[in-house]
């Protein structure tokens, strides 16, 4: 797992929760982390969002740029990808802090600028560009991106692989081809999503909020705790929300869905599923409490 405190950024556990391994003091904003292999390699893709707690004061968040770095499993940077203003794809004013990557089968690299200016950017294998889509202000609309926190390739139908991007500020994944071209829209009523993960049939994700920040009355609605997880299945159907209610559908339209009276979760922000289909929930602001483990049952 990633978090963001620099003394030990990547934390690696086995599956019964012991730390086996701990590395990485470059990444103040940590925020995603993407596993990909190369042949017989495996290697990972650390996205810096951007978002830093102050030297200053320790507590206080501090905006800045960030990138996007390719790491070897013991730590070696291999190379990194900055800011698209230096190849002349964003204006100066433009941010860019990403916060998650994928990996297509051939090798391109998807980086989701998710707290910066909402593109998808692709770059080849190498880390050369090759193109942007999403952004904010498109004449179809269907391209606008409101919060791109997190992307994945779904390679369910191996013969037509596409990608699925959360556009969390609109409650919604959105299906592009791998050149970006718009497929649809599946909106998701409360549910702000986090990185869809693909596991069989399934795309699990983390749910951040399921609360309207307006509705509820405190000093920073956003660590309001209404946080889960969620299961859609290849039909686009929310079948399953652990840690919230069960999801209910009603003219083929998904209804709200609360956190469970429990309060399972803090902040559903993403899901890892092992071979023995356990999942291991992160969460952000969850009072540095370690990953989640679910068992199958």
């Amino acid at each position: 797992m990633i978090g963001d405190d620099p003394r030990n950024n990547i934390i690696v556990f086995d599956k019964s929760g012991k730390v086996l391994d701990s590395w990485g003091t470059y990444w103040p904003g940590g925020h995603g982390l993407t596993l990909a292999n190369e042949g017989t390699d495996d290697v990972l893709f650390v996205s810096e969002s951007g978002w830093a707690r102050s030297l200053d004061d320790g507590v206080a968040m501090v905006r800045q740029n960030g990138y996007v770095a390719k790491m070897t499993m013991d730590g070696k940077m291999i190379f990194t990808i900055g800011h698209p203003m230096t190849i002349g794809e964003y204006k100066p004013n433009m941010g860019f802090q990403p916060t998650e990557t994928a990996v297509a089968p051939n090798g391109d690299i998807y980086v989701a600028d998710g707290y910066g200016s909402d593109y998808i950017l692709r770059y080849d294998q190498h880390g050369r560009f090759i193109q942007k889509f999403g952004g904010r202000n498109n004449e179809d609309k269907n391209y606008n991106l409101a919060n791109a926190h997190g992307i994945a390739v779904d390679t369910r139908d191996p013969a037509d692989p596409k990608l699925i991007v959360t556009s969390r500020g609109q409650k919604a994944f959105k299906y592009f081809t791998l050149d970006g071209k718009w497929l649809k829209t599946v909106n998701l009523a409360n549910l702000q999503i986090c990185r869809p993960v693909i596991h069989g049939d399934h795309v699990h994700a983390g749910v951040c909020w399921s609360h309207q920040f307006g509705a509820v009355k405190v000093p920073k609605p956003w660590l309001y705790q209404s946080g889960f997880t969620m299961v859609m299945d290849k039909n686009d159907r929310v079948v399953s929300c652990p840690g919230g209610e069960q999801p209910v559908y009603k003219d083929d339209v998904l209804q709200p869905v609360q956190q469970d009276a429990e309060k399972t979760f803090y902040h559903g922000h993403d899901v890892c599923i092992d071979d023995d289909e356990n999942v291991y929930v992160c969460q952000w602001n969850g009072e540095k409490t370690p990953p989640v483990k679910l068992e199958r049952v």
